[in-house]
């Protein structure tokens, strides 16, 4: 047992408590305790939330591998490291070299692995201490734009969101991949900020550094960065024409320092599977790949769930006061962050909720910014209970997720699939050359053991030659091979 119902409560309250000492310090003007306090809050559950000791089964699994795999050999990622039996190069689920995803979230679990073992929690850590990290931008962030009051909220709302925390702990899918991604986006738009107030080149490169790091850790809805980026220079007044043109170019040239050495080198080393996925991307805009069709309405839907059911108030009356602000281009900035991409992926076939997460810290922001909105004009509402009202809906609906996500009150056992897995691991990781058949979790079995494993049985003679090149070979679940130098073993749930 990892969680329980004891557990949960204990966490809940000490939350409850962190989360009134933060209130009272920033009321106090001790700031920077009372974003501690925050942090602190976002890190427990995702501590809490990640502390199962198994791969979960969609994306997890397959990226937890992929890093384990490039410990060895870092610029080559693969999934079945040492395949033995025939594969098709265009199966992500199934082959050799593995390039469904861009490099830079693989290689930060990879470092963890390194670090703290190969264990489920070290993949999960880097996304943890991402979206901590996320949250200190957040009020940063928040500050500089409006107020700290607003900071404090959009951080509130970054530490404690439910979508955020399941995508943190591996346990829905796009997992660590879209939190990365959403780290290096938040960062890249800040440093752009920072960059409209401080007129520095230094940190233009360093954005446009992030934005490279954003590109090579999922792709090209990264550069959703560059029209919030011209927004600010245009909001500061500080820029003549041919100055943005020019600090535009050296963005787009630390852009391309960063990102083509990787697709140049793959598409060398590894041309036809650098060709099939380039393709298989641009699928999923005319294609509804690996997921059940969705309405084009999918992710305005999912809004409610991940932010709250009133979270459409604050986004209409946000985009009244952009339209009506019309040269305030910092409105349009943050309009820009959250229409783009659930416009865009409303369009794409292809539907999933963590597509939009990037678009989450501007959500939280005008999310922040209509609390803040409702706490100063208060008093010029006729029944003064109104707003009072909003803003305990508007914070507490959302926590409401995020308690029905984090299942605070359950008790959580490891599966049985996951202790056979254990069990098989302790006693083949002292052989070399093994290779295991007929198990229905082989990326598991293969993250946490030194071999290789398939959900098939190949036929007698294929093993035979196996053995005769000097592999241990182990059927689980088959007592009619005639093979004495087979070891048959026996694992229920892993056949299940």
């Amino acid at each position: 047992m990892y969680n329980s119902p004891l557990l949960g409560s204990i966490l809940l309250v000490v939350i409850a408590l962190s989360a009134w000492a933060s209130w009272r310090s920033f009321k106090n003007q001790k700031y920077t305790f009372a974003i501690g306090l925050i942090v602190l809050i976002g890190l427990l559950l995702k501590v809490y939330m990640s502390s199962d000791l198994f791969l979960h089964p969609w994306d997890e699994r397959y990226h937890a591998l992929v890093a384990k795999n490039m410990l060895n050999h870092p610029l080559v990622p693969t999934l079945f490291d040492k395949p033995i039996l025939e594969y098709d190069y265009k199966m992500w689920t199934y082959n050799h070299i593995w390039l469904h995803k861009q490099p830079v979230p693989l290689w930060g679990i990879m470092s963890s692995l390194a670090v703290f073992g190969v264990n489920s929690f070290a993949v999960r850590l880097p996304s943890i201490l991402l979206t901590s990290l996320g949250t200190i931008i957040s009020y940063r962030f928040g500050k500089q734009l409006f107020s700290r009051r607003v900071g404090l909220f959009a951080a509130v709302f970054y530490a404690t969101n439910g979508l955020i925390l399941e995508i943190s702990s591996g346990r829905v899918a796009t997992d660590h991949i879209d939190i990365f991604f959403l780290f290096f986006i938040q960062l890249a738009i800040y440093l752009g900020w920072e960059f409209a107030q401080r007129k520095s080149l230094f940190l233009n490169i360093l954005c446009g550094i992030a934005i490279g790091l954003a590109v090579l850790s999922k792709w090209l809805p990264a550069l959703i960065v560059l029209p919030i980026w011209g927004a600010f220079l245009l909001y500061s007044k500080r820029f003549s024409f041919k100055e943005i043109l020019a600090h535009g170019l050296v963005l787009c040239a630390a852009i391309a320092a960063v990102v083509l050495p990787w697709q140049l080198y793959i598409h060398s080393e590894f041309p036809l599977e650098a060709a099939w996925e380039s393709t298989f991307n641009s699928k999923h805009v005319f294609e509804t790949l690996d997921v059940s069709v969705q309405p084009w309405y999918y992710h305005f839907t999912m809004l409610r769930i991940n932010y709250g059911e009133l979270i459409y108030l604050p986004l209409i009356w946000f985009a009244y006061k952009t339209i009506r602000k019309r040269t305030n281009w910092k409105y349009w900035a943050l309009f820009i962050w959250i229409a783009v991409p659930y416009i865009f992926f409303s369009i794409v076939m292809t539907k999933m909720q963590g597509y939009t997460v990037f678009a989450a810290p501007a959500v939280f922001l005008v999310l922040a910014l209509f609390i803040d909105f409702l706490i100063r004009f208060r008093k010029r509402f006729n029944y003064r209970w109104v707003p009072i009202l909003g803003v305990v809906a508007l914070i507490a609906l959302p926590i409401r997720f995020t308690i029905e996500r984090a299942k605070p009150f359950q008790t959580v056992n490891s599966p049985d699939w996951q202790n056979d897995i254990t069990e098989l691991s302790d006693q083949i990781n002292q052989q070399e050359k093994v290779v295991v058949f007929n198990v229905n979790r082989p990326i598991e079995l293969m993250f946490h053991s030194n071999c290789t494993a398939y959900n098939t049985i190949p036929s007698s003679e294929k093993m035979q030659a196996l053995i005769v090149e000097g592999y241990t070979v182990y059927v689980n679940q088959e007592s009619d091979l005639e093979l004495e130098e087979i070891q048959t073993i026996w694992y229920p749930s892993l056949t299940e």
